[in-house]
């Protein structure tokens, strides 16, 4: 990652007040048009101040339970139930156009032409906006309710549920790169274009609406628990900066500059006398989507090796026994972003021969994986079925697990075998499973990750500490490399499962020590799980981790 792309860039979020969900981003007259579709209030909403005003304040009945807003000229396009309607926003007149087989969501105008999105059949419709007939229609990117805007020749689209922002070819619907959202729960997007100081028109800027709820503590000083969990409803308006290479086949997105801690302290369970021991921890890695800045010592010094390319700090104690007390670790600045890969199965080569090394290490149980069982091995014939391109093989995997397990947090790591059966599995359990049918076909793979910052993309210089660790897992496509897979945040209940984070990873990722153990520590040279009695680093120490988001950037 170039050094130089990582520019700051001021938090300029809009956080409207005193309306409930907003849904579609429309601009008339340079200012931001929503839709609080549970109150049926159109508000204009000024992109410096934030300022809301309602401009339908007698004419709210209509706009009542609509879906989703467009803005052509003085004519504001509304959708509601299965049908399409037009408004003057002068005389608030209000005539119904086309009508769908089902119901019209997101919507988007280009001259006389609407584009219309139903996320229950997946389609985008393209209509005659004068004559309300369909001219012709194609698959819509994501499995969510979708928001739509014209810019050019492209078909800007955000999708709920995916988290993710797609420019398609208006003409085609042809996807031409994707990107991920650091809010979740985008509702609307659209173009402004910005004033420079000589009073001449800049490039245009894109900008998305995030609309859900958030949980707060509620204070209730005369209730049975004075502080309470609630929930109420959040809406904002952020400019959404990305970065395509159509070369390495990704689009970085938003990105943040954040200080993160890892800190073991000492402080042994039970009676123990450790001699010349080497504690070794991983530090965060420099990869596509993550730039390391610094890295210091916190509480002891250590000294740096490298370990197949990754940075790993080791802290060395002559002796260890029960009544030894320290603190030790890093701290690290890591630039972060979002970051989607735009691959298709044709971008596979079928024809690369891996070494056996390679093989003995990504494609043998060497992780309890299982791989001999019956159950795993079934599952892995069962998964793909007759597919043989290894990106449509993992993609295949993936949503057989989804379909198979629940998510679940557990005490300790099961094998696959033991999970199917179970049906239920925590973030390390899924990546088990992944791991062991992913091989079983000759797809390699390996574990990653280690924490996820707490996802308030907006709380700055405000300690924030995760609950646990979370592991994801990498896949190795020939002629390609190494490419990011979650293990389990995809797994919803209902409809089809997203793709935002296959082949992709949001800002909050932070990647520590790829393709290595995070940490270990050995005794004499012999790694302690090896050593006789109940020796782990858990019973060893107690980890304190620790986020701080310093500001945001832009790639």
């Amino acid at each position: 990652m170039n050094p130089a792309a990582s520019t700051p860039v001021p938090s300029d979020i809009l956080y409207t007040l005193s309306v409930a969900r907003l849904c579609g981003l429309g601009v008339w007259q340079g200012q931001f048009l929503s839709l609080d579709r549970f109150q049926g209030y159109l508000v204009q909403i000024d992109p410096h101040s934030g300022n809301v005003r309602i401009l339908n304040s007698q004419h709210t009945d209509i706009f009542r339970d609509a879906n989703n807003i467009a803005v052509s000229g003085d004519t504001l396009w509304l959708t509601k139930g299965t049908r399409v309607y037009q408004c003057d926003l002068h005389s608030w007149e209000i005539t119904p156009g086309a009508e769908l087989p089902d119901r019209a969501e997101g919507i988007a105008v280009a001259g006389k032409t609407l584009y219309v999105s139903n996320a229950r059949l997946g389609q985008i419709w393209v209509i005659n906006a004068t004559q309300g007939r369909t001219i012709t229609q194609f698959r819509a990117p994501g499995v969510g309710v979708e928001s739509l805007v014209v810019e050019g020749e492209n078909l800007w689209v955000c999708d709920h549920g995916e988290q993710t922002v797609y420019c398609l070819d208006r003409a085609t619907g042809q996807q031409r790169f994707n990107l991920l959202t650091p809010f979740e729960h985008p509702a609307g997007l659209n173009f402004l274009v910005p004033q420079g100081e000589d009073g001449k028109p800049g490039q245009p800027q894109l900008y998305v609406l995030y609309s859900s709820e958030e949980p707060y503590i509620q204070d209730d000083p005369n209730g049975y628990e004075p502080q309470r969990l609630a929930r109420r409803d959040r809406s904002l308006i952020q400019p959404l900066y990305y970065h395509y290479d159509p070369q390495g086949h990704y689009t970085l997105s938003n990105g943040y500059r954040l200080e993160l801690c890892y800190v073991e302290e000492l402080a042994p369970l039970d009676p123990v006398d450790l001699v010349d021991v080497e504690w070794r921890i991983a530090l965060p890695s420099n990869t596509d989507r993550q730039r390391v800045i610094s890295v210091e010592p916190f509480g002891l010094d250590f000294t740096e090796e490298e370990q197949e390319g990754e940075r790993v700090a080791v802290f060395r104690f002559p002796q260890l026994t029960q009544g030894d007390r320290h603190v030790f670790g890093w701290r690290a600045v890591i630039e972060t972003y979002g970051i989607k890969y735009q691959l298709l199965p044709k971008h596979v080569k079928t024809d690369e021969v891996f070494s056996e090394e390679f093989k003995n290490r990504y494609l043998v149980d060497n992780e309890n994986l299982a791989m001999e069982t019956d159950v795993v091995r079934m599952a892995a014939k069962e998964a793909v079925g007759n597919e043989t391109n290894p990106l449509r093989q993992i993609l295949s995997i993936r949503d057989y697990v989804y379909d198979r397990l629940s998510y679940r947090i557990t005490s300790h790591i099961d094998n696959p075998d033991v999970v199917l059966e179970r049906g239920t599995g925590s973030c390390g359990e899924y990546v088990g499973v992944l791991l062991a049918l992913c091989r079983l076909n000759g797809i390699p793979c390996r574990t990653v990750g280690r924490y996820k910052c707490p996802q308030p993309a907006d709380r700055f210089h405000v300690p924030l500490y995760p609950d646990y660790n979370h592991v994801w897992l990498e896949f190795y496509l020939p002629g390609i490399g190494w490419l990011p897979m979650e293990s389990n945040p995809d797994d919803v209940d209902d409809g089809p499962h997203p793709l935002r984070f296959f082949m992709g990873l949001a800002w909050y990722h932070a990647e520590i020590g790829r393709g290595l153990s995070f940490e270990r520590v050995f005794a004499q040279g012999v790694n302690i799980k090896q050593l006789p009695g109940d020796v782990s680093i858990g019973n060893l120490a107690v980890n304190h981790i620790r986020f701080r988001i310093l500001e945001p950037i832009a790639p």
